[in-house]
């Protein structure tokens, strides 16, 4: 039986650090960064957005939507805010740093945060359908299902995919046409052998916000998940850093 991947919450210190994962990943995106950041005294939540990791790639189509996604995000914040946090950094991991930057501007009382490899400013071009659609018939076969159900499932998937990646990529351009709401100092993270995105979406953002402090991050050979690949250790010791100049 595989253990699906549950919510993380790491209780320590005053000030709270909520982590975002991916389109097709979960908490397990964000465990090695949290508990890093545990072992420096913050607490730290990592939610699951719905629709995600419940042993069904589908249900990522079928429960799951920007909407939903975006209101998972505020219920993450006033969660830690009902605990008594008042100090609360926002972060998030390619799709989740769609909705760390949304909340930043939107909630001037989040202190900052940033996006680790998330194609706020999309240009170029993107691998999200092709490696979703993978991750999924490998999901399938991981489960031992037979050739036609998998065969039924992924045409499922395959027409009904194109919908949520137009609603995604409407929530994204909405959030980059209102970067200057964000007053917060932002912190921006991106692997320059990025796979998934265009390697120079860092760079964009960074270009983008014309205003406030950026701390922009390129690491070298590093792919598109950069809180488990090679950079993981650079990552965690960048945004300790980061977060150290902001509380």
């Amino acid at each position: 039986m595989i253990r699906k991947p549950t919510q993380l919450f790491f209780e320590q210190g005053p000030h709270a650090v909520i982590l975002l994962h991916a389109y097709s990943g979960s908490s397990n995106d964000m465990r090695l960064l949290a508990r890093r950041l545990e072992s420096e005294n913050y607490t730290v939540l990592a939610p699951i957005f719905t629709g995600h990791a419940t042993g069904d790639p589908a249900d990522i189509l079928r429960e799951g939507s920007p909407r939903k996604w975006w209101q998972d995000t505020r219920d993450a914040i006033a969660s830690l805010r009902r605990r008594g946090y008042q100090q609360i950094a926002i972060f998030g991991l390619s799709l989740g740093g769609l909705f760390a930057t949304r909340a930043l501007q939107t909630d001037p009382q989040l202190v900052g945060g940033g996006t680790i490899a998330s194609p706020v400013v999309f240009r170029g071009q993107t691998n999200v359908p092709t490696a979703f659609i993978q991750m999924a018939r490998a999901a399938y076969q991981q489960q031992g299902l037979d050739g036609p159900e998998i065969a039924n499932r992924m045409a499922w998937i395959q027409e009904h995919l194109p919908a949520q990646l137009t609603a995604i990529q409407a929530f994204t351009d909405t959030t980059a046409t209102h970067l200057d709401q964000i007053k917060q100092p932002v912190f921006i993270a991106q692997g320059d052998a990025d796979q998934m995105i265009d390697p120079r979406s860092g760079q964009w953002l960074a270009a983008a916000y014309r205003s406030q402090q950026t701390d922009f991050h390129e690491y070298a050979g590093a792919g598109h998940v950069l809180t488990v690949n090679s950079a993981h250790h650079a990552l965690e010791a960048d945004i300790l850093t980061y977060l150290h100049t902001i509380f």
